[in-house]
């Protein structure tokens, strides 16, 4: 596919807010300076504030000078594409005024009617936004349309359907680009080409090789200012059921058909139809939620979730979540994958560990208690890397085992100019490539599995289990992979292991 994007107008819904100005228009920035993003694109910037076309760029170049030490013309010239227009997005007449503008600016810029609309607003604007931009014209134009939301997608299967169903009477499915920015991730990205790419794993990509997955994705911060998001989403519904759930799919998808999204997103949604399906007693038995207490970070004392503010001081939220779960098809029958993630943990980390299992006649790990199984270790953040944990013999006589890693690391050496995943998915959306984007029969499976757990979180007495700032979650956690003769392998710091 071409690298360049086409020309284009994108319509950003909440233009002042906290992820425009951290990930957007350093982003958009990073295209334009790249040359992928040509001089042929404007944006216009919707908000609540009274901002004038001046103001606002003042604020997108202040945005981008957060980044990095950029040559000032260059982001004049970048930043006199932006376009402001303060509007009550749930006033159809207010749309009058985006189409005029939205309109003029094709012509002045030749955009030939391709429109992006970005809604980087709160959910409850979702439906509405996409209503009035099909019933008030901006739609209308020659050009392709294409409708980016962020999460969260719904918080339950049928609020989720009932959005969907709203967009899809403005927009179709194939123009619609759910993003988890997750998947806009360098080593997410990389998983199929680890895999596909290479005939040593995929040839041993199945459960006659590999004995368990884990996943972990652990923050060390707490709930800081969203507590008005959290106390109603948790970690289950804030990691497990798109980033945890998203990462698992690329692991256990069968070879697609070819590089198109569309054989992608098949294989990705065939994993969550082969999800075993958890009963209210099997979802005590294989999920673990937790919820942090006070404990000690970095030498000072942190607050108990329950302690933070705005959070109900008899809260029984989840901040932390471990879950076995199985996917019974063909490939990963009897395989259990683990799936953690939490606020504050010991380390923040993101990290996918393949553990093989031993040989049939595994000759020296019953007398050496330095043998450790195979290990293929995928690191999503904050390193980008890769490590191969195998076994060696040491100098000498004794037959001692010596565990070595081989270790890559993407991003040691040029970790300024690896492209956010922003950047990457904001390329791919104007592109339209969909291949790294929800589809809406992956987020109703999702939605699907996450239900049977909350509702039986609802309807049984199943205990929440504090675990201490400052560790790696509740010790039941541990338990659940200590029943099956597996423990939790820690995250790594392949930087550090690679400048030993």
């Amino acid at each position: 596919m071409d690298n360049h994007i086409p020309e284009a107008c994108i319509v950003l819904f909440g233009a002042t807010g906290d992820l425009a100005h951290r990930k957007l228009y350093p982003a958009l920035f990073q295209l334009y300076q790249k040359e992928k993003l040509n001089e042929k694109f404007a944006v216009i910037g919707v908000g609540r504030k009274d901002f004038s076309h001046e103001k606002f760029r003042e604020d997108v170049i202040a945005s981008v000078a957060k980044t990095g030490d950029f040559p000032s013309e260059k982001v004049d010239t970048f930043a006199s594409h932006f376009y402001f227009i303060p509007m009550d997005v749930t006033n159809e007449k207010s749309y009058h005024q985006l189409k005029e503008l939205a309109d003029e600016l094709d012509s002045t810029y030749s955009l030939n009617g391709n429109r992006m609309y970005y809604l980087a607003m709160a959910p409850q604007f979702f439906g509405t936004i996409p209503t009035f931009l099909k019933s008030e014209g901006l739609t209308e134009t020659s050009g392709w349309q294409r409708l980016v939301i962020e999460k969260p997608f719904g918080h339950d299967l049928a609020s989720a359907t009932e959005l969907n169903e709203q967009l899809q009477r403005s927009f179709p499915e194939e123009s619609i680009y759910r993003i988890d920015h997750y998947l806009g991730k360098e080593m997410v990205q990389n998983i199929q080409v680890i895999r596909f790419g290479n005939a040593i794993f995929e040839s041993i990509w199945n459960n006659k090789y590999i004995s368990s997955v884990q996943i972990t994705s652990s923050e060390t911060l707490g709930v800081e200012d969203r507590a008005s998001y959290y106390e109603k989403s948790g970690a289950i519904l804030d990691m497990l059921q798109n980033h945890m759930l998203q990462m698992a799919m690329m692991v256990a998808m069968e070879p697609p058909g070819g590089l198109d999204p569309k054989l992608i997103r098949d294989e990705k949604v065939k994993v969550l139809r082969a999800l075993r399906f958890y009963n209210e007693d099997e979802v005590a038995k294989n999920i673990i939620r937790g919820q942090y207490k006070e404990g000690s970070m970095n030498g000072k004392t942190v607050p108990a979730y329950v302690d933070e503010e705005n959070v109900d001081p008899a809260s029984k939220t989840d901040t932390f979540v471990a879950a076995r779960i199985f996917i019974d098809n063909f490939r990963w029958a009897g395989v259990p994958f683990y799936l953690r993630t939490g606020k504050r943990m010991a380390t923040k980390a993101t990290e996918i560990v393949v553990q093989f299992k031993n040989g049939p006649m595994a000759l020296y790990h019953e007398h050496n208690d330095h043998y450790q199984p195979n290990l293929l270790r995928i690191h999503i953040q904050p390193d980008e890397g890769l490590s191969l944990s195998l076994n060696a013999k040491p100098q000498g006589d004794f037959p001692a085992l010596l565990p070595i890693n081989m270790n890559y690391c993407n991003n040691c050496q040029n970790e300024l100019n690896t492209p956010e995943a922003y950047e990457k998915l904001m390329h791919d959306c104007l592109q339209g490539n969909s291949t790294y984007f929800t589809r809406w029969d992956e987020v109703a499976l999702s939605w699907e599995f996450i239900d049977g757990i909350t509702n039986a979180w609802k309807n049984k007495d199943i205990p929440l289990f504090k675990y201490s700032s400052g560790t790696m979650g509740p010790l039941e956690a541990e338990e659940l992979l200590n029943e099956d003769g597996y423990t939790w392998w820690p995250p790594t710091n392949v930087r550090n292991e690679i400048n030993q």
